[in-house]
């Protein structure tokens, strides 16, 4: 059997059976339910009760005696405030507010509630300003202009194309939801696989396995055996991922529903996802390689390899300057930039279109970068591969890879 396939088959069996592999595949479902049924448990203890809630009123300025009934809430007169404190008391209502005569110069009520908190809920404040806002209107305006003065703007976003069509792929919040999941998935994944070409070759250095296999391999069989294997174990890990990601949104949209209802996964998010990760994953491969390879130990190697690793991890530290400026240059240029392009792009997706020709210059510029790491790992490998003690200073790789 080719020796290159031996190492490869090698690798990928030893990766996918280590229990750290085997916790992280799982650990995406896993959380996924673990929160799904989070969420069921504590919204059935905090869940409101199904009867409209009931809210004491003191009209002292008057007129203000319509719309009682706002959606899930009732609000009921009382004469005096003394008589809406005892309702409170007996828990005959949840708060009360009194309108106070000069409330049309003011717009100050007082409210009175039995619990502390921080401010109103959503729901409370929505059904006082509605039932303010209709009362002070009524009879002025034509019932359809009170509805529109509560309720101003609904606004609805269609995207559409260069040529004046509408956009396959419309924006959103929802949008986000996938391409950020890829992002993080692949910032993981790039992260851990790469640790593992670190750690294999580190630690095969440090305890001089790696003499008894440069006997038997080249150089060459031994970079490319191990990157092909661990990147094989990575992509069944993004798979595994992958598969589960549609299974899980379509359980928390029909247990949750909400914005999760209109999320999809397109095709050409995932081609793109997977393209990035194996180009992504080669050149972090071949970096780790070459890291290992001017190593001593693997501590040593583990913490030059932090260095680019951070990159794919980078562009979440500045998410919310992405969020709002999605096409500014300098998110154009670590599109393009290797170490950042493969979860950059991914996010980029998620809030903007990416022309194709930046996609096209960051694919590009990903193959050469893993044409040039893999030409240097290789010169890097059969120099330093079998050197022990002392790490090489820059000046001495330099002249070293000069004179190969």
């Amino acid at each position: 059997m080719n020796k290159t396939l031996l190492i490869f088959r090698h690798e990928f069996l030893h990766t996918i059976k280590r229990t750290g592999f085997i916790i992280i595949v799982l650990a995406l479902p896993v959380l996924s339910l673990l929160g799904i049924g989070i969420y069921h448990i504590v919204s059935g203890i905090t869940r409101p009760p199904t009867e409209a809630a009931r809210i004491g009123y003191v009209d002292e300025a008057g007129g203000f005696d319509q719309f009682t009934n706002q959606w899930k809430t009732t609000l009921v007169s009382f004469d005096t405030v003394e008589a809406a404190k005892q309702a409170l008391t007996k828990e005959d209502i949840t708060e009360y507010f009194v309108i106070p005569p000069d409330f049309v110069a003011t717009g100050i009520i007082s409210r009175y509630t039995k619990q502390r908190e921080l401010t109103p809920s959503d729901t409370t404040y929505a059904a006082v300003k509605n039932f303010i806002s209709r009362n002070l209107l009524a009879e002025k305006v034509p019932t359809a202009t009170i509805n529109r003065v509560v309720a101003p703007l609904n606004m609805v976003t269609t995207t559409l194309t260069s040529t004046g069509t509408v956009a396959t792929e419309q924006g959103g919040f929802s949008s986000l939801i996938i391409p950020g999941i890829f992002g993080v998935m692949l910032a993981l994944a790039l992260v851990f696989t790469s640790t593992y070409v670190l750690q294999s070759l580190a630690e095969e250095k440090e305890n001089r396995l790696m003499e008894i296999l440069l006997s038997s391999v080249s150089t060459r069989q031994l970079l490319t055996g191990k990157v092909l294997g661990l990147g094989a174990a990575g992509m069944v890990q993004v798979v595994v991922w992958v598969v589960s990601i549609p299974l899980l949104l379509n359980l928390a949209s029909s247990s949750i529903g909400g914005f999760l209802s209109t999320i999809q996964i397109t095709p050409s998010l995932f081609v793109l996802g997977v393209v990035y990760f194996i180009l992504g994953y080669s050149l972090f491969a071949v970096l780790s390689a070459a890291v290992a390879a001017m190593s001593s130990t693997v501590r040593e190697a583990q913490s030059l390899g932090s260095i680019y690793t951070l990159f794919a991890i980078a562009p979440f530290w500045f998410l919310s300057l992405l969020m709002f400026f999605p096409n500014s240059p300098i998110w154009i240029v670590f599109s393009i930039f290797p170490f950042s392009a493969p979860v950059l792009v991914m996010l980029r997706l998620g809030l903007t279109g990416v022309p194709i020709w930046q996609l096209a210059v960051s694919i590009t510029v990903l193959v050469l970068s893993i044409i040039g790491g893999l030409l240097l790992a290789a010169k890097l490998l059969r120099t330093y591969i079998l050197m022990y003690g002392k790490r090489p200073g820059i000046r001495e790789i330099i002249r070293n890879l000069r004179a190969r």
